[in-house]
């Protein structure tokens, strides 16, 4: 009887777990499908990214006039011509000219989108180039710098970093729904990149006892029956 008694408070407690855990287990399988089944080289928008020209050597030089320490140097292939991005040692960022001359501006409209179409290797017509200053930027950016947007037609998005000229992403419409499964998933709707935050860590741990209590209680109903 004691045990029975046991078994029925298990009963209970699973009922009343499956109501409150229902919900972000059929969310939690329904966009693990999703993103499962789509390929995550199409996501990515791998078929629409152009290769980077190579560059050549010859009149490379390392600009002189810095005049403080840095962290980071490194050769970027624009449309333009190659550039040096250059980070110093407090993490200020600038553009040199590739022969190390001269400082370069910031990155312009024009330049922006010149920068995006070399990057993007698809058939759509470019339909806007948009600026966002720092902290601005659409969430699929993931960046918190000033960035430049080129959109296309097939609704892919190219983002240019406002001060390098760097392609920091190419956004298929694919890959954004892709990114609200992901977010849905982990239960982060806000940056979509959180997966250890309290909210999901209880469900999980409510979702995993509630699974145990239903594999007990179907243990212990097949052993009855057998009995009997």
């Amino acid at each position: 009887m004691a045990r029975q008694r046991i078994m029925q408070q298990f009963a209970r407690w699973h009922i009343w777990l499956g109501w409150l855990v229902g919900f972000p287990i059929l969310m939690w399988t329904v966009t693990g499908l999703y993103m499962a089944a789509r390929p995550i080289e199409e996501v990515r928008g791998d078929q629409l990214r152009a290769e980077s020209s190579a560059i050549d050597p010859a009149g490379i030089r390392f600009p002189s006039t810095i005049g403080e320490p840095i962290r980071d140097a490194r050769l970027l292939s624009l449309p333009g011509g190659p550039a040096w991005v250059v980070t110093s040692a407090q993490g200020a960022v600038w553009r040199y000219s590739a022969d190390g001359s001269a400082a370069l501006p910031p990155v312009v409209k024009e330049e922006a989108g010149r920068i995006a179409d070399a990057a993007y290797a698809g058939k759509a017509a470019r339909t806007a180039v948009t600026y966002f200053p720092p902290a601005e930027a659409p969430n699929d950016a993931r960046s918190k710098a000033a960035v430049w947007q080129t959109t296309y037609a097939d609704g892919t998005r190219v983002y240019v970093d406002d001060t390098t000229g760097e392609v920091l992403a190419l956004r298929t419409p694919q890959w954004r729904l892709y990114d609200v499964m992901w977010g849905l998933h982990i239960m982060d709707l806000q940056t979509r990149e959180n997966a250890h935050h309290p909210i999901l860590i209880v469900f999980a741990a409510l979702s995993v006892i509630g699974a145990s209590l239903g594999c007990t209680l179907l243990f212990r109903r097949r052993k009855a029956r057998v009995k009997a």
